[in-house]
């Protein structure tokens, strides 16, 4: 280990986009405190990106399906068993390179959708560090699944569920949604197994900030060594106290990053909502319909991300018909940069946690037509406990209807009841940035892992 650095951190991430995001920014905080960063995605998931970034050392392991990851294997149970398998062996291989080169790694910071990576790091003797990528109420409902106290999907229909540090109940609308079939079952099993072995890990840490989830942190933190070390968005966004930290720096799309832009400089103060569903998510024709009509009969000016595999989906001549003044469709934007502009007056999102978070620590209120996963659970705290957005509701067929996506625009952007929601999307902005800025409860929590890491140098 040369002298300038304290200690070194291998990073393992699961390797989808929305999970390397996070582990990358939090490296970017952990090089600034002289800790040096290898981050092991996977041959597969390196093949795919468009760019990479430059600022940390990268050394592929593999999952066993190099060419095309989990669109190789037959199904996601072979893919999770065989990543364990051969994931094991090429980590390991990976952490006895670095030593021979007189690098050695002193600390393991794994996804726990990996949870061998802590057996790993046992066998070397190396501290492990648990990365949820998910706020800490999801990771608790999680843990009650794990515990058997809930059930996945759940079962009485109008049950509510009381989670402990949570102020508001949570009815079966809420919780993480995973229809049951037996590949979402073996999803259930993934984000359940992550606490299969974590009283073994060293540290647990989240991608959140304590200000926005002290009941639930403090009530986990009885449980398992719980640090929160987010929002893990670069810097430039927040305390602005790495220089060179705009972006993420890791993307599977090409942002049109000029179109976006150059149309949003012509645009008046807050008067843009903006419309994206993250990396994942894939809409019915029916809903995309819907949505295109809401927008459209909103009256406001949109800037939407369409993915070009989505684009088909979108109704008949709603391209060709859309004018410049109205409206802007691109496959993909800057995500950051967009929320931060000051035309952009509301976000319609999916909630995924990373652009949940974005929003947070720009400040912008929020739209939000969950699909699945965690984001029922964001949108209830969005919505009930940080009170910075408002919820627009399917029917009963599963859709959410063009005349309810258009009330909510217009509440959140015009009336006065979106006033509340409108101010503590600033309020909670500032509290993102005091967490994360010198002395902040997460710039305390990085400096007490890094200084711990020093005092266990490599055996």
């Amino acid at each position: 280990m040369s002298t300038s650095h304290k200690a070194h951190c291998l990073i393992l991430p699961y390797p989808v986009q929305g999970h390397i995001n996070p582990m990358l920014q939090f490296s970017k905080r952990l090089q600034s405190k002289r800790v040096k960063i290898t981050i092991a995605p996977t041959k597969s998931f390196l093949k795919n990106m468009k760019e990479l970034p430059t600022s940390v050392s990268i050394e592929a392991i593999s999952d066993g399906y190099d060419d095309d990851g989990i669109n190789q294997a037959k199904t996601y149970e072979a893919y999770l068993t065989r990543f364990k398998e051969v994931g094991s062996d090429t980590l390991s291989q990976l952490i006895q390179k670095l030593a021979n080169s007189g690098c050695p790694v002193n600390c393991i910071v794994y996804d726990p959708f990996l949870p061998w990576a802590v057996e790993v790091a046992k066998n070397f003797g190396l501290v492990s560090a648990a990365f949820f990528t998910q706020n800490c109420a999801v990771d608790n409902i999680y843990y009650h699944v794990y515990k058997e106290v809930i059930k996945l999907p759940p079962t009485q229909h109008d049950a509510k569920i009381l989670i402990p540090g949570l102020s508001c109940t949570i009815e079966s609308s809420d919780v993480p949604s995973f229809e049951s079939s037996p590949e979402s079952d073996k999803l259930v099993e993934l984000l359940v197994n992550q606490f299969s072995n974590l009283e073994k890990t060293d540290w647990v840490l989240i991608n959140s900030f304590y200000e926005l989830e002290k009941e639930v942190i403090d009530w986990m933190s009885k449980i398992y060594p719980i640090k929160t070390i987010g929002p893990t968005i670069p810097s430039m966004y927040l305390d602005k106290r790495l220089h060179d930290d705009k972006e993420y720096g890791l993307s599977i799309f090409k942002p049109m990053t000029n179109e976006c832009l150059n149309w949003l400089n012509h645009q008046p103060i807050s008067s843009v909502l903006y419309v994206s569903f993250g990396s994942l998510a894939k809409l019915e024709s029916e809903q995309m319909e819907e949505l295109a009509w809401g927008l459209k009969n909103s009256n406001k000016r949109f800037l939407w991300v369409v993915r070009s595999s989505e684009e088909p989906k979108l109704p008949k001549n709603f391209l060709e018909e859309l004018t410049s003044e109205k409206g802007l469709v691109v496959s993909w934007c800057p995500q950051l940069q967009v929320l931060e502009h000051e035309s952009i007056g509301c976000f319609l999102t999916h909630c995924g946690w990373n652009s949940t978070l974005e929003a947070i620590c720009l400040g912008v209120p929020m739209v939000i037509m969950p699909q699945w996963s965690d984001q029922p659970t964001n949108t209830k705290l969005v919505q009930d406990v940080w009170e910075m957005g408002v919820r627009a509701k399917q029917d009963d067929k599963g859709i959410v209807r063009r005349d309810v996506i258009q009330k909510c625009i217009k509440l959140v952007m015009e009336e006065d009841k979106g006033k509340v929601v409108r101010e503590n999307a600033k309020k909670w902005k500032e509290l993102a940035r005091n967490a994360v800025d010198e002395g902040g409860s997460s710039d305390k929590n990085i400096e007490e892992f890094v200084s711990k890491l020093v005092t266990i140098s490599p055996k």
